[in-house]
């Protein structure tokens, strides 16, 4: 297993400190039911931002591929991850739940004193992976022996006495 870095959050943002590197796939446990294969690596660049909007806020870029499941066709599916991120800290929970939620502005995390890098990797790649990934020129759907796209719920038909078109 590779090195696990660990940072005062505050400090690291005051500082305007700046931590890079990169981790197998397969090392990201929680992402493992989301993959097709741990296959590949992440890497990630951390900023301190000291000030940003009033608060010390950290900036995390990650980037690499991902093998997913395709959701239409069930085949491999590879997903580009590129993806940056602004992560205000917050000392306390009050803190956070006194913020408005802004749909565009930076989310807010609870700074702590050891707070492990690749656990907010894992998370904000977790946050960027679709739901229901698949291709964009997916066809999944079945075609009739005349040609014609067959619809899940064509052969109920003859089944209830209904007429086929």
């Amino acid at each position: 297993m590779s090195h696990q870095p660990v940072i005062d959050g505050l400090e690291f943002a005051r500082a305007a400190a700046r931590l890079q590197g990169a981790w197998p796939v397969a090392e990201f446990l929680r992402l493992h039911d989301a993959l097709r294969s741990t296959a590949g690596t992440l890497r990630y660049e951390l900023c301190g931002v000291p000030e940003e909007q009033g608060r010390p806020t950290l900036r995390l870029k990650v980037g690499g591929a991902l093998q997913l499941t395709c959701q239409r066709c069930l085949g491999a599916l590879e997903f580009s991850l590129q993806m940056e991120v602004a992560l205000r800290l917050a000392t306390t929970q009050e803190e956070m739940d006194a913020e408005p939620l802004q749909a565009d502005g930076p989310e807010s995390i609870l700074a702590g004193k050891e707070m492990r890098v690749q656990a907010l990797v894992e998370d904000e790649v977790l946050l960027a992976i679709p739901i229901a990934p698949r291709h964009e020129s997916c066809d999944s759907s079945a075609a009739g022996a005349e040609g014609r796209k067959q619809t899940p719920f064509a052969g109920l038909r003859g089944l209830i006495g209904g007429t086929k078109h």
